[in-house]
């Protein structure tokens, strides 16, 4: 039986578990409109993982999925620390990063992981790394779906001999955090990476990255994907967490204003080109997820003030095909565009 199936869609989309942005009224509504819905808890604690989880279930009896960050948090370097934060201040893109008390990250991996295992969900995938074979074997005790991110064919490798259902294939274009996990990090096109998984597994393939309308989905489909993500389409959407400033940044693009960029996190990412960005190029910057932490207070109060320069403004390559509107209008008008 195809994924679709499997997990209730009327449609083969699966809407971006996008960590940050991501509502449970865009889950639901996700849900409801008939593509996959999903929950992006990557920095959430272990008990907002089970109160959204909750919420979502409150209100849809729809399979949905989860995503975590299974990635290894790197030990505290004090040193580090100070030279980015000292960047950030000489950088003078917000005067308050003097007075920002940092509260440093810890992981919440196997607390958030434990929580899916008694609550219970559809779909559980994972960015940034993988899970154990254990991990994996109590996931599907419980009947969960297990899904990995890869951006190489190295990753897609590793996917492979764990024997995942599906491989979430992030291309070059995709918008936001890059889930690699092998370094060196590559930056493969979708379609490129697509077609050269193709040949190495025989597991189910989800595309996601730069995918905006639905002749890119009808390819994809064609040559054998199971399912497509949309990612930024779905930011703009009413039911979105997304700043104002940052969905107008992306109603208003009129061609590809994007670039990969640690200086927010410091993890590759992709978003549009602003103030932040341009003042922070060439500058230190600690390891994710510590530069995220040294960051959050100027992004708070960027979005605070509706200020877009100073927003980690996450978008994909084909930005400008955005339009607004609930999620279930956004569908509509992506599926029946050809009509």
């Amino acid at each position: 039986m195809h994924l679709h199936k499997k997990l209730s869609m009327n449609y083969p989309i699966i809407q971006a578990p996008m960590a940050g942005v991501t509502t449970p009224e865009m889950v639901i509504a996700s849900l409801e409109t008939g593509i996959l819905g999903s929950i992006g808890a990557g920095y959430m604690s272990a008990d907002a993982t089970r109160d959204f989880i909750r919420q979502v279930k409150k209100y849809s009896s729809k399979p949905f999925l989860i995503n975590l960050f299974a990635h290894e948090v790197p030990p505290v370097v004090q040193h580090e620390i100070t030279i980015a934060k000292q960047a950030l201040i000489d950088a003078k893109i917000d005067n308050q990063i003097k007075r920002d008390e940092v509260k440093l990250s810890k992981s919440q991996y196997d607390e958030q992981l434990a929580v899916v295992l008694e609550e219970g969900v559809a779909a559980c995938s994972f960015t940034f790394g993988v899970p154990t074979p254990l991990q994996i074997r109590l996931l599907r005790e419980k009947g969960i779906l297990v899904f990995i991110t890869a951006t190489s064919l190295e990753e897609v490798h590793v996917a492979s001999q764990l024997g995942v259902d599906g491989i979430f294939l992030q291309g070059m274009e995709a918008g936001g955090h890059r889930g690699s996990f092998i370094e060196p990090f590559q930056y493969i096109p979708l379609k490129d990476l697509f077609t050269q998984a193709k040949d190495i597994t025989n597991i189910p393939l989800i595309v996601a990255g730069g995918i905006a309308t639905k002749e890119q989905m009808d390819w994809y489909l064609k040559q054998g994907a199971e399912a497509i993500t949309l990612g930024t389409a779905l930011l703009v959407s009413d039911e979105s967490g997304a700043p104002s400033a940052h969905k107008e940044r992306i109603l208003c693009a009129e061609t590809d204003e994007t670039v990969l960029t640690k200086m927010f996190s410091g993890k590759p990412a992709r978003g549009i080109m602003n103030g932040f960005i341009e003042k922070m190029e060439m500058m230190p910057v600690a390891p994710f997820p510590y530069q995220n932490d040294l960051t959050k207070g100027i992004r708070a109060r960027a979005a605070f003030a509706n200020n877009s320069e100073n927003m980690s403004l996450w978008a994909g390559t084909n930005l400008h095909h955005a339009t607004k509107g609930t999620i279930r209008e956004i569908i509509e008008r992506f599926v029946h565009a050809d009509l």
